[in-house]
């Protein structure tokens, strides 16, 4: 969160930090932010919102707020961009230590591994929709792109 504060004050931009544990509170997060006419939202990672991929895209659409989802599949039910964690390298990853286990390795001498993929996934249906047209560097950064 701070390193998203510092950067919105070099961009001179004002961030908002909002906190939502059910369905209700992100209905009335989203009111909050549409209140305060904001221009963009950042959803965090957090394996409570992986349970409320519609939920959330739904809103952002309805309020008409442009969104960057954790996860590809907030992009491909409609949400602006995805920016995350590569979940098959995760997946690769866990093999592996899968395998090292099965081969004698104790789990607690194995080293703990942060991410090292991230995925930056573009919906430009989406896009569209909110009248924004993105800079070519970010679609030529972009992983995948969803027409």
């Amino acid at each position: 969160m701070r390193e998203m504060e510092d950067a919105g004050k070099a961009l001179s931009q004002h961030v908002i930090h909002l906190n939502a544990s059910n369905e209700a509170e992100c209905e009335a997060a989203f009111g909050r932010l549409v209140g305060q006419s904001v221009k963009a939202l950042v959803i965090s990672s957090d394996p409570y919102f992986n349970n409320l991929v519609q939920k959330l895209v739904a809103l952002a659409r309805q309020h008409a707020i442009p969104t960057i989802f954790p996860r590809r599949e907030f992009a491909v039910a409609g949400g602006l961009a995805s920016y995350g964690s590569s979940l098959p390298e995760a997946y690769r990853q866990l093999g592996v230590y899968a395998g090292r286990v099965l081969k004698g390795d104790k789990p607690a001498d194995l080293p703990v591994v942060l991410p090292t993929r991230f995925d930056l996934i573009i919906n430009l249906q989406t896009a569209k929709a909110l009248n924004i047209d993105l800079p070519t560097g970010i679609l030529l950064r972009a992983d995948e792109i969803l027409e």
